[in-house]
């Protein structure tokens, strides 16, 4: 063997172990999420804070609280750490999370196959479908009556391309939040408004005597798992994340928490829960 043979060989050694270092390093780093959290006594959460009761701004306190938010401060009680809210856009909660500037998503997140691609899942946390918002003297009785029609609705969400696959030719505009899209309903820049029929509900319920005014049309759109978001590989991270849900629905407190925040005494009157918090459903 020449000694050029060899000191290259040598050489190509070396840099295969610093390769493996470096891989070894990114996935140790990948896999320390959960460590990272308790290192730094703080688990930062997003949410969207205009998506009642899922999550909002409660007008006495100026404090954002909900539906989801409570799942969060449930997590953070586990990890013994403190809960820090961060408040997003609907199209800015997966890059916030990949990009670390979170550590969960608590954002009225549907679970669906094309993000599966990007980010991970917790458990299914609500079972819910999209709905149309119209006026009642629109005309309009089922969602295939919007062809060729202008609605509005929430963007970077899965309403955009959900309304389009029911009504190939729909015109459709988007505002960054539900109450934005709502006004724009009111002021007539569309004739309908798409979103969630939970926030459809708690939006109609708002109008008090105006309710009339407006209808939900009967027609889902889909049905929709909504999911806490977790950055993608993270498996010690959500394997906590799922035990802490699992035990809030074997001890009755997801429930309870449903009924707080959805149940017969809300302005969303839900009878009862559809769903338990015990699977990975995937949007149909």
């Amino acid at each position: 063997m020449s000694v050029s043979r060899s000191l290259t060989r040598r050489h190509l050694g070396h840099s295969l172990l610093a390769l493996s270092a470096l891989f070894l390093g990114v996935s140790t780093a990948h896999a320390d999420q959960l460590a990272d959290i308790k290192k730094k006594g703080e688990l930062v959460v997003g949410v969207l804070g205009t998506d009642e009761p899922n999550s909002f701004i409660d007008p006495k306190t100026r404090e954002i609280v909900g539906y989801e938010v409570d799942l969060a401060h449930a997590i953070a009680a586990r990890l013994g750490v403190k809960l820090s809210i961060k408040q997003l856009a609907v199209a800015a909660r997966i890059p916030e999370l990949q990009q670390g500037r979170v550590d969960l998503l608590a954002a009225s997140l549907t679970h669906n196959k094309e993000r599966e691609a990007v980010i991970d899942f917790s458990l299914t946390t609500f079972v819910t479908g999209q709905k149309v918002l119209v006026k009642s003297n629109s005309g309009i009785a089922t969602v295939a009556a919007l062809a060729g029609k202008k609605v509005v609705t929430i963007k970077g969400g899965t309403q955009e391309p959900n309304i389009r696959k029911a009504v190939p030719n729909v015109e459709v505009v988007t505002f960054e939040t539900g109450p934005q899209a709502f006004q724009a309903l009111q002021q007539g820049k569309g004739v309908a408004f798409v979103n969630d029929e939970v926030s459809l509900l708690d939006q109609h319920a708002k109008l008090g005597a105006a309710q009339s005014q407006y209808k939900i049309l009967d027609q889902n759109l889909n049905v929709e798992p909504l999911a806490l978001g977790i950055k993608k590989g993270e498996t010690q991270f959500k394997a906590l994340v799922d035990g802490v849900l699992r035990d809030l629905e074997k001890s009755g407190e997801a429930e309870k928490l449903f009924v707080k925040w959805y149940g017969p005494e809300t302005r969303l009157k839900f009878p009862k829960r559809s769903f338990k918090i015990d699977s990975d459903k995937v949007e149909s």
